[in-house]
């Protein structure tokens, strides 16, 4: 089911920051400190089973349940 990692970085996005602006920013550069670059997925991105394994942990770290 490709567009499965953006719905993740986006939950992910969402609850960690609800919106403002600058935690949005912040949140996206730690996506990239830990190798992973949310502009890069799309809606139609094929699912890699090993970035969904990396956002699964990332959002354990965050605290956030997907």
């Amino acid at each position: 089911m490709p567009g499965m990692i953006k719905k993740m970085i986006d939950t992910i996005i969402e609850k960690k920051t609800k919106g403002h602006p600058t935690l949005v920013l912040t949140t996206k550069t730690k996506f990239v400190l830990k190798g992973l670059d949310p502009d890069l997925y799309t809606a139609t991105s094929p699912d890699d089973p090993a970035v969904i394994a990396k956002l699964k942990a990332i959002a354990s770290e965050m605290g956030i349940t997907l």
